[in-house]
């Protein structure tokens, strides 16, 4: 497994974790000054208190936590929120509520994971057709199960 060091700032000193020895996703926690009611469909940016570092070629996707999603519907507005190598601001996640009741965000709660993936540069390249495939152009829902 290739480890990488990311830098990391930290207003409360808490850093993200992962839960179990496999897990690919990194634990992020609420840094708020007092509870966030999320009333049903309304939505919250939420501070983490953290800033990171990444080094080239790495970013940190945010991705809702499974458990919250399933139990109490709330989940990351524009998942996977992307963290660029080079941002250096506080860490903060997009909550939606989408089930019928309140949400309360409370401090240290576990609100989504950070998964650290390695990206390509690319170049476009401008040409006059495409290659041909089975597929062509059928989009969603065009393969049966």
């Amino acid at each position: 497994m290739l480890k990488i060091e990311i830098k990391f700032i930290s207003k409360t000193g808490k850093k993200p974790e992962r839960m179990s020895e496999y897990a690919s996703g990194y634990d992020i926690y609420a840094d708020v000054e007092k509870d966030i009611v999320l009333k049903p469909l309304e939505r919250a940016l939420i501070p983490t208190g953290f800033a990171i570092s990444l080094p080239k070629p790495f970013e940190a996707q945010i991705r809702p936590r499974s458990g919250l999603a399933l139990k109490d519907g709330i989940t990351v507005l524009n998942s996977p929120g992307t963290i660029d190598s080079d941002y250096r601001g506080e860490v903060k996640v997009i909550l939606i509520n989408l089930s019928n009741k309140d949400f309360i965000v409370k401090r240290d709660m576990r609100i989504a994971q950070m998964v650290i993936s390695k990206h390509e540069d690319v170049i476009f390249e401008t040409v006059e057709f495409l290659d041909k495939t089975d597929r062509e152009q059928g989009g969603f829902g065009h393969t049966l199960y």
